[in-house]
Formats: structure tokens, C-alpha cells, sequence
């Protein structure tokens, strides 16, 4: 039985007579004519304002990322800032996507239409300087255009709070209501991004800005001093995205100046044809900077993600090659790092603060614990890492706040900024490499110093894609099976607890004690397994895909892997059926 076109089709005639703005939108339009399945995919949903923002494959349609979905989403979002604010004013950056600079421009003339002041750097800029920009320009909101470290295809943008950080769920569920209410053609104010700015509506970011942000990103320093003479050699690869002049800028005030570039990736270039995934997590990303590191030879290479707030690693291996560190390895060797030199110091600050996701390492609790830090653990997603910052603020200890981290290459030191950002974080990474370079001791040392120290903690991660029309329902319906028929066994050992944090219930299921986990409601599922083992499932905020995270804990690698095969083996069944 063939499904019911016509309200698709009602969609698509509309487009074709109304969406003549963008030359690209009607050739795609034309294309697809007569084809169902094509017009079906592009308009059988709107694109959902999901957590943060807006998140889809660019094209023509009411489900894709384009002109017309930035507008509405936009107008939406107007209609909110003028109700909850006097003066209200937005700042606005973009990365080096396909369109991101259209998009940027859309936004801003909406919102100046809409009688709202628009900050816009003059050109790309990583998400952490829109952060910045956010509280450092006094804004009531942000706009970030970046599908962070999507495939080409994917643009979108995430919204700020006056706070810098990415609106709360309460925000985020007004938002929608308002963007609802739009009808798209019928319902936005624009006007011409050039008169806007002649009018005084929108005005660039000026330098004073941009500097007082490095000032920032520079005071985070502990080491920096020995960096010039520390003989340091470095690759960096921006992924053809944000990072390219400020992470260079930061590292040539530190002193770093043996810096080689993966000239393939160092300019803007949203096709991204180098790395298909330009995401630092994966080692695909990381091809062409590996393979200068095997002529260069350097102490360390940088990968830092298109939007600029994820950064990772590779450092030679002892044998030759270079290996990658995860995530959670990076964030506990800086946190330990932090933690260590600031203690010789004497700068720690008194009752110290660290904040991580629950899906990142427990081998932190451990380091907390060594240095009398109090940690806390928040959900999923880095705006949680800067509430609890601003939660500190608000008692006036914001610089208890001394690291936050989650096990996708994000990290922040300070409180200048509210998200992850990878210009502290390249600038930390290379400092704490410096140091231990000085004193002899190798980036493979170091991790397994910290190994020796704390013990062995293995982490990794899937994805599972749910693509299509019906891709969503099935999420839905695996994260519900997940709860009503919950393993009692994963990987040949017992599920001895589980935590629902879409109910808030943490249950031991060997006493059958429920306690409350005091946090907000999400739909993420965790598998307690004895020996600080764990499975955690959880569907992504921005894409159609259920994420499992697996941690096990050993006493050697070879040990912790084995056990993480098994435990991706029973999960696969579960989560593919």
C-alpha cells in the first residue's frame, strides 16, 4: 500500500512557488518532480528544533537545512527574546560549512527585522568565541551555524542563553512552541542584512572582543612559561574548519614555534573532502595528519573539529608510529595535571570544583579524590558542564570551577566561556606535553604513569544509525524495550544495578533499592556491571542515532578490551536485533 502523498505534495507545490530565494533550492525543486520517495523524504516532517538547536542534511524541504527553515526557527526564537528581554540583542558566528555564512547572514537579518540589536563576527569563528562573545557583548542570546563535526551534507545551528551557555530544556521547549506557531513563507520578519547594518541593527564583533578572549585562554595557563624553550615540535590540522587562526595564534603566544600544518586541511572548506567525518574522535579524520607526523616526526599532532570545540590527539607510540588517545584518556591527563601542578603551586583555589558527563571516565573520581576536588557528575551534553559553572557564579565562587570534560574531546578550563573549547584545550594539551617533555618524560609515559596510579579504565563508544522516515520510531521503540525487558546479563557478567534517568531512578537490583539520581530527566538508560564495568545507552540529541557507551576496568588493556568485546557483542543483539 502506497502512503498518502498529498500532504507532501501540497508541501512541495508550495515550495516551488514560494521558495524562490535560493537559485540552489529551485533546481533541487525541479529535480525532484514527480518523485515521491524524493519529496516524501524532504517533507514528510518539519526539521525538528531538537535540545540546542537546529540539526539536518542541507536542501529544499521542510525537513532539511535551508533558508527557509533558518528563517522560521529564527523568527521563533525572535519572538521569544522580545517577550524576555528589554532590549534584546543576539550574537551570532559561523564555521566553515557549506552555507554556514548564509545562514549566519538569514539569522541576523530576521532578527534585526524584528527590531533585535545582531553581534556578527566578521568572519568564521569557533563556537566557544560565540560563547564568549554571548556574555562579553551582554547579549540576551546566541546563535552558533555549525553541524559541529557532521559529514559535509549536515549543517544547522545551536542556540545560546544570555548565560553562554546552550539553552536549558525549559528554553529550548518555549523555543519550539513559538517556531510552531511560524509559518514559514506567511510569519517571518526580514529584512536586507546590508540595510541593517547601515541602519546600526547588526554590527561586526570588533577586535577588542576577540582579544579579550585570548586574554582569557591564556590566564588558563600553569605551565606556559617553559613552553619556548621546551623544544616542543607540533602538527595541527584545523579539519579545513574554525581553528586555524586562533589555536595557531594562541600557540605562537606561548611560545610554540615549531607548528607544521596540514596544508590540505588549514583553510575553510565545507566539502571537508580530505575527511569525510571531520570529527577528531575518528582515526579517518586524522589520515593526512598522520601521515605528515611520519615525515615531520613531532612530539604531539592537534585535530581540532570544524566549529573548533573538540580537539584530539595522537603522540608517537615508542615504535615508530603515533597513537591515538580517546577522549576520556586526554581529559583525565589533564585533569590530573591541573590538579598535580596547581597543588605544587599553591594556586588551587580552596573546596575545588570539577564537573564531568555521566558517560565520561570514573578513573576521574579517583583523582578527584587524591586532590580533595569535589566532582560532579551532570547529563550528557557540555550546556550541564556550564550550569553547574553558573550555578557557582551565583554564590560568587566561580573560580572554584577549576576543569569540566566529557569523553568526546571536550574540555574547559575557566569560566570565561560555557561550553567546551578547543583553544584552552589545544593550548593546555600542548603546555602539559612541554612540561613533561622537560622533565623527560613521553605523552605514552605519562598515560601510563597515570595507569600505574589509578588503574586501568577502558572506554569506547558505538554509534547505531536509524536512518529514514521510520528510523525515529524505531529509536523510540528500542530505548522503551530497553527498560520494560532490561538485560539481567551483559557480556557473561550480572547487570547488578540500572539507572532510568528519563524516570530519575537509580535501582540496585541485588537489594532492589530505588534512589532518586537527582538530575533532569533525559532518555538515557545505564547497566551497572561489577568491577566499574557499565553499559550506557542513550539516543543522540541531533542525529538518528542511538549512542552505547562501554567502560570496563582491569588490570591490564588486553584484559579491559577483552571484556569490552564481549559486552559490544551481547549489546549488537540487543541493539540490532
Amino acid at each position: 500500500m502506497q502512503p498518502d502523498m498529498t500532504k507532501e505534495n501540497a508541501l512541495y507545490q508550495r515550495w516551488c512557488e514560494a521558495a524562490t530565494e535560493d537559485a540552489d533550492l529551485v533546481k533541487e525543486l525541479d529535480a525532484i518532480r514527480g518523485d515521491e520517495n524524493a519529496i516524501r523524504e524532504r517533507f514528510y516532517c518539519d526539521l525538528e528544533f531538537g535540545t540546542g538547536g537546529l540539526r539536518g542534511v542541507l536542501g529544499a524541504g521542510t525537513g532539511r537545512m535551508n533558508i527557509y527553515t533558518v528563517r522560521r526557527a529564527t523568527q521563533g526564537l525572535a519572538n521569544y527574546v522580545k517577550e524576555s528581554f528589554a532590549a534584546p540583542s543576539v550574537a551570532i558566528s559561523y564555521d566553515s560549512r557549506i552555507k554556514s555564512d548564509v545562514f549566519a547572514r538569514t539569522a541576523a537579518s530576521v532578527l534585526a527585522a524584528n527590531g533585535i540589536k545582531v553581534h556578527i563576527y566578521t568572519e568564521l569563528m569557533p563556537t566557544p568565541m560565540l560563547s564568549y562573545a554571548v556574555r562579553a557583548l551582554g547579549c540576551s542570546a546566541g546563535i552558533m551555524v555549525t553541524a559541529s563535526h557532521n559529514p559535509a551534507k549536515y549543517n544547522g545551528y545551536k542556540v545560546y542563553g544570555a548565560d553562554g551557555c546552550q539553552i536549558t530544556l525549559d528554553v529550548a521547549n518555549t523555543v519550539i512552541g513559538k517556531i510552531n506557531a511560524v509559518d514559514m513563507f506567511r510569519d517571518v520578519k526580514t529584512c536586507s542584512f546590508e540595510q541593517a547594518v547601515a541602519d546600526g541593527m547588526i554590527s561586526y564583533v570588533q577586535q577588542d572582543v576577540i582579544e579579550a578572549y585570548y586574554k582569557c585562554v591564556l590566564a588558563q595557563g600553569i605551565h606556559t612559561d617553559i613552553c619556548p624553550q621546551s623544544g616542543l615540535k607540533i602538527v595541527y590540522t584545523p579539519l579545513n574548519g574554525t581553528g586555524n587562526k586562533p589555536v595557531r595564534e594562541i600557540l605562537k603566544r606561548i611560545g610554540i614555534s615549531d607548528v607544521t600544518i596540514v596544508k590540505e586541511q588549514e583553510l575553510p572548506d565545507g566539502n571537508f573532502t580530505t575527511c569525510p567525518y571531520p570529527n577528531p574522535e575518528i582515526r579517518e579524520a586524522l589520515e593526512y595528519g598522520l601521515r605528515l607526523c611520519d615525515e615531520v616526526k613531532p612530539d604531539l599532532l592537534l585535530a581540532t573539529d570544524p566549529d573548533c570545540d573538540r580537539v584530539g590527539i595522537a603522540v608517537p607510540d615508542g615504535q615508530g608510529g603515533y597513537a591515538l588517545f580517546s577522549g576520556n584518556e586526554v581529559g583525565a591527563l589533564l585533569f590530573e595535571y591541573i590538579c598535580e601542578e596547581r597543588t605544587k603551586l599553591g594556586t588551587m583555589p580552596k573546596n575545588p570544583v570539577a564537573v564531568k558527563t555521566i558517560v565520561t571516565t570514573d578513573i576521574v573520581k579517583s583523582i578527584a579524590k587524591e586532590y580533595g576536588v569535589q566532582l560532579h557528575d551532570v547529563l550528557t551534553g557540555f550546556k550541564f558542564i556550564g550550569e553547574q559553572i553558573g550555578l557557582l557564579e551565583k554564590d560568587g565562587e566561580e573560580n572554584r570551577y577549576i576543569f569540566g570534560f566529557e569523553e568526546s574531546y571536550g574540555y574547559l578550563a575557566g569560566t570565561y566561556v560555557r561550553d567546551k573549547d578547543a583553544v584552552v584545550a589545544s593550548m593546555l594539551i600542548v603546555e602539559m606535553a612541554a612540561y613533561y617533555r622537560t622533565k623527560g618524560i613521553s605523552m605514552m609515559q605519562a598515560r601510563e604513569n597515570l595507569y600505574q596510579k589509578y588503574g586501568v579504565f577502558r572506554h569506547s563508544q558505538e554509534s547505531f544509525a536509524f536512518e529514514g522516515v521510520s528510523g525515529m520510531e524505531k529509536m523510540r521503540e528500542l530505548m522503551k524495550s530497553l527498560r520494560t525487558d532490561a538485560p539481567t546479563q551483559i557480556g557473561g557478567l550480572d547487570v547488578i544495578g540500572s539507572a532510568d534517568y528519563l524516570e530519575g531512578t537509580i535501582t540496585d537490583k541485588q537489594t532492589g533499592a530505588v534512589k532518586p539520581t537527582n538530575l533532569p530527566k533525559s532518555d538515557v538508560v545505564s547497566f551497572m556491571l561489577p568491577d566499574h564495568a557499565s553499559v550506557i545507552v542513550r539516543p543522540s540529541g541531533t542525529e538518528p542515532k542511538v549512542k552505547a557507551y562501554y567502560t570496563t576496568a582491569c588490570k591490564t588493556m588486553d584484559e579491559a578490551i577483552a571484556l569490552e568485546d564481549k559486552l559490544k557483542a551481547d549489546m549488537h543483539k540487543l541493539l540490532q536485533g
